[in-house]
């Protein structure tokens, strides 16, 4: 499911005449480019000028939109094109701020000497007390190293800092959570593993992020052995939880039984296992996979899925199927058998657009688009730190997923992300579900 974008801003002038915006819009769906917010920037006596965002595949492409847009003619014309996601990012997203305001002497004291020496032989003493008198139980790490980060691939830790800097934004937004970049310069599991492991007490919990796949399995599994905060991948739990709602919710608009279906996972990665795990975790028929790599299929084999020879095979067997490939197109049309639930989550270029899947029978389809880990990851972490939790279970990602379900509108695949009241919901249903488990 990756997020990789190209955005660009068009700041358009139209004459103020009805239907010209309608002319562009028309323009920019007509060559695929996908049309984000919309500002009015002006509106005048003749013409209203507009910054419309853009999604496109490439410079290539958005200069061909630019060309259409201006090809229109009638007084319609692109006056520039911006960059706001550049400009967002100028110098960087995130920064360190105190919660506490030094204005006297004796503000000072307490803060610092001499006055916190009597709250470090207080930790000194207990060392639970850290949870109470330091930032430590409401702080995670973001740990990468940079293999696997978005659909860019192995681009290296620094160059994923804007990613784990927009993590520590939705932790902070959404769950009240400090979240800490760490990037590391190894992908060696020993190396990653130990390193974590000293700075470990500084954090209430771990977020392993964009960690490439197979190194990411054994780095997640020794560290939640070791360690007694929680840890999760969210390349692998996070979409996960995500994926089990959208299936949930799409079984529920068309009447289908999960615990009674047969699904197929095309694509056995991170991502791909991680669904497969999840949806066996909850509980169905059976759980079928195909993957060209034998070390993934020997891993899904391992954890008690079903091997498919093929993606025909699968597309034949399964009464819901699931696509985290990659691969633009890898579903033919005439592989949907009728009645099939699809979710192809490749983003931006999906197995097969769902309107495709539709008309050629499927009885549900959706692609990656609204299928965002924002939806799980900052509840999840709330949940686990507010019951002091020392690791994240399977029923804790599954409570998760059946949180957001409760929070998904009728019709809906999934909650919008900026919705606080499903963040809320799951931190709620993770920390039950944590101290239950006591």
């Amino acid at each position: 499911m990756s997020d990789i974008q190209f955005i660009r801003n068009l700041i358009i002038e139209t004459p103020s005449v009805p239907g010209n915006f309608a002319k562009v819009a028309a323009a920019i769906g007509e060559l695929k480019g996908d049309i984000g917010d919309i500002q009015t920037i002006k509106v005048g006596t003749l013409s209203t000028i507009r910054d419309i965002s853009i999604q496109c595949q490439s410079e290539e492409h958005l200069h061909t939109i630019v060309q259409a847009v201006n090809a229109i003619g009638n007084g319609i014309h692109v006056h520039a094109v911006t960059d706001d996601v550049l400009q967002a990012h100028e110098g960087g997203k995130i920064q360190m701020k105190s919660r506490f305001e030094i204005r006297s002497l004796g503000d000072l004291r307490r803060a610092y000497t001499p006055g916190v020496a009597n709250v470090c032989k207080v930790i000194q003493e207990d060392p639970e007390q850290a949870k109470y008198f330091t930032g430590i139980s409401n702080t995670v790490a973001i740990v990468t190293d940079g293999t696997a980060i978005l659909g860019l691939g192995n681009i290296g830790p620094v160059a994923g800092m804007p990613v784990m800097e927009g993590k520590s934004v939705l932790f902070d937004q959404f769950a009240g959570i400090s979240g800490i970049p760490i990037l590391l310069n190894t992908s060696d599991p020993d190396e990653v593993v130990a390193t974590v492991k000293h700075i470990h007490q500084s954090f209430g919990g771990i977020l392993l992020e964009d960690i490439g796949s197979p190194h990411c399995f054994e780095i997640e599994e020794r560290l939640k052995a070791e360690l007694d905060i929680p840890v999760m991948h969210d390349d692998q739990h996070g979409t996960a939880v995500v994926t089990l709602a959208s299936v949930l919710n799409a079984c529920k608009q068309t009447d289908v039984e999960l615990s009674q279906s047969v699904v197929g996972q095309i694509g056995l990665g991170a991502a791909g296992l991680a669904i497969s795990r999840m949806l066996m975790a909850y509980g169905v028929k059976e759980m079928c996979g195909v993957d060209r790599n034998p070390d993934a299929i020997e891993r899904m084999k391992k954890h008690g899925g079903t091997i498919l020879n093929s993606i025909e095979e699968l597309m034949e067997t399964c009464d819901i199927v699931i696509a985290t490939t990659g691969v633009e197109g890898l579903i033919k049309p005439e592989m949907v058998r009728e009645g099939q639930i699809i979710l192809a989550l490749s983003n931006p270029n999906a197995e097969i657009k769902p309107e495709v899947a539709l008309k050629a029978g499927a009885a549900y389809a959706a692609d990656g688009r609204q299928v965002n880990n924002v939806l799980g990851f900052p509840g999840i972490f709330r949940g686990a730190l507010n019951a002091q939790a020392k690791e994240i279970t399977y029923p804790m990602l599954i409570g998760a997923a059946l949180a957001i379900v409760d929070s998904t509108k009728p019709g809906d695949l999934v909650p919008h992300p900026l919705d606080p009241n499903v963040h809320a919901n799951v931190a709620i249903a993770v920390e039950r579900i944590a101290n239950e488990g006591k």
